[in-house]
């Protein structure tokens, strides 16, 4: 079972829990993942709503392997290459259409990443049955 609060004594957080609670589970850690398709190639190249999508495509398929879904994830943390705070919004919106939008989260602004090209990265945290 995943219990997810949001505390009236706190700000109320734009389209996530403050905390995640996962009781009789296996805790289950992703790599960052990464917007390249199955043949290492790089997706939306200049497109941060693309490459966004695309991650967390990758990052839902890792979850499936070890029986996870994307209702599972306690936390993300989003990595996005930007000094433009617009360019979060662009990021945030794909992760609030998604299967991983209710689980806490982090966004944060980073000036480089792994891959050329690459201007976003998704960590999870989650619980499997």
């Amino acid at each position: 079972m995943i219990e997810r609060v949001t505390l009236p004594d706190l700000f109320p957080p734009p389209g996530y829990a403050h905390v995640a609670v996962a009781a009789g589970q296996r805790i289950v850690t992703t790599a960052g993942a990464v917007p390249l398709d199955a043949d290492g190639q790089l997706v939306g190249p200049n497109d941060l709503a693309a490459q966004t999508r695309q991650t967390i495509d990758n990052l839902i398929v890792a979850l499936a392997a070890v029986g996870a879904t994307g209702d599972n994830v306690l936390k993300t943390t989003v990595y996005v290459v930007t000094t433009d705070r617009a360019d979060f919004s662009v990021a945030w919106r794909e992760v609030q259409a998604s299967p991983i939008a209710a689980a806490a989260s982090t966004l944060l602004g980073v000036s480089l990443l792994g891959y050329e090209g690459q201007l976003v990265e998704i960590e999870a945290i989650a619980a499997a049955p």
